[in-house]
């Protein structure tokens, strides 16, 4: 099933359950009143979410047309990223000269962004200095139920809720200094944007595999394609990456947590941000020619499955001041 939120003045907004098409919507309040509280009451409530679903889908329940205006969950517990896909790290490492960093292959990289202030999948996006190497990054995230400390990555994979596309706005030229402080991102991480729906994995079919979704991620820039790199090659799974930020706490309900900038071995996946197009033409030829985001600049990313169809729908965004 495909879940939403609908915006009414609060800060969780309301639960819609949303048709596989993305064109119609039925109010779920009376089941939850937001999807947070879906996510926090998951056993109890899924089975009715999904008798609504298919009450949808069958036409017998009075619906509405989608409007894609808020992202599933406006605010979150917590919002952890992940850089699961080695390939995008390795390249850094080239371009730059940097060593690899210890246990790079054998235990996953993680930092904690904020998780009050997610922006809606067409919302413009406002940021506040042009000069500061605006960028999008294109990933995939889940979000999780309860997750008790300690729990294997074998077992944690039964805590995945529902999934979704990301776009992870970044300042470019105020991560190296965040980053040498040891103490990670803030600044150089402004808000997060994110599908118009959460869906859940059985909606992939064998798209979801592993704890892993092997679809392509399709980004255009501008009208044109600058990539679609697959899901299929993260080194480390969802399980995994949920394994890792549960070692040491428990992680709440609603928890969401990305794969990184989705990236593939092949030069012909393109690329799913522009740090790391600019880092292959570093390698290629010793210096950039592709600029970061200018105001004014569109970005549209989608998970593609095999039939042409957009399982999470489309995060189509412009970059304007702050």
């Amino acid at each position: 099933m495909k879940l939403a939120t609908q915006p009414d003045g609060t800060d969780d907004g309301r639960l819609i359950v949303v048709s596989r098409d993305l064109t119609r919507a039925v109010l779920a309040t009376a089941i939850a009143p937001s999807l947070l509280v879906a996510v926090q009451r998951w056993d109890a409530v899924a089975p009715a979410l999904q008798i609504l679903s298919d009450d949808l889908h069958a036409g017998r329940v009075a619906s509405f047309a989608f409007e894609p205006i808020s992202p599933p969950l406006p605010r979150a517990p917590q919002w952890l990223d992940a850089s699961a896909f080695l390939q995008h790290g390795r390249l850094m490492q080239q371009a730059f000269n940097t060593p690899e960093p210890p246990d790079f292959t054998d235990v996953p990289m993680m930092y904690q962004g904020a998780s009050d202030d997610f922006l809606g999948p067409l919302q413009d996006v406002p940021l506040p200095d042009a000069t500061q190497g605006m960028d999008f990054e294109g990933e995939f995230g889940v979000i999780v139920g309860d997750v008790p400390m300690g729990v294997s990555a074998g077992d944690a994979g039964a805590h995945i809720r529902l999934l979704v596309t990301i776009n992870d706005w970044s300042l470019r030229a105020l991560g190296p200094r965040e980053m040498k402080t040891g103490f990670g991102f803030l600044q150089a991480k402004p808000s997060t944007s994110f599908s118009p729906v959460a869906i859940t994995p059985d909606e992939l079919s064998a798209g979801w595999d592993g704890a892993r979704v092997h679809l392509p991620l399709r980004v255009d820039l501008n009208g044109a394609w600058f990539g679609a790199a697959s899901g299929s090659e993260m080194q480390f799974s969802f399980g995994q990456l949920i394994a890792h930020a549960a070692r040491t706490r428990r992680l709440r309900a609603g928890t969401i947590i990305g794969s990184g900038t989705v990236s593939n071995a092949s030069a012909d996946a393109g690329s799913s941000c522009l740090a790391e197009r600019r880092v292959i033409e570093i390698i290629a030829q010793g210096s950039p020619s592709t600029p970061f985001l200018a105001y004014g600049d569109r970005v549209r990313i989608w998970a593609e499955m095999p039939d042409g169809s957009a399982p999470f729908g489309h995060l189509d965004q412009r970059v304007v001041p702050g």
